[in-house]
C-alpha cells in the first residue's frame, strides 16, 4: 500500500472563522490597504488585532 497522501496537518490549524459585516467604504479600504502593502485581508485583520492589543496591553 502507498503512503497518506495530501497536505501534512499544521501544527496550529486555523478552524475558527470570523465574520463580519461591513460598509462598501470599509471594504474599499480593506482592498485598498492590501493592494498598498501586498498583504492578504487577513494579514491586514490580523495586524489590526495585534495592534490594538498592544495599545491596550500597555
Amino acid at each position: 500500500m502507498s503512503p497518506r497522501t495530501g497536505r501534512p496537518k499544521s501544527i496550529n490549524p486555523k478552524s475558527e472563522q470570523i465574520k463580519i459585516r461591513a460598509t462598501k467604504q470599509d471594504k474599499a479600504l480593506l482592498e485598498e490597504c492590501c493592494e498598498m502593502t501586498g498583504k492578504t485581508q487577513y494579514e491586514i485583520v490580523m495586524d489590526g488585532i495585534k495592534k490594538v492589543y498592544a495599545e491596550n496591553k500597555k
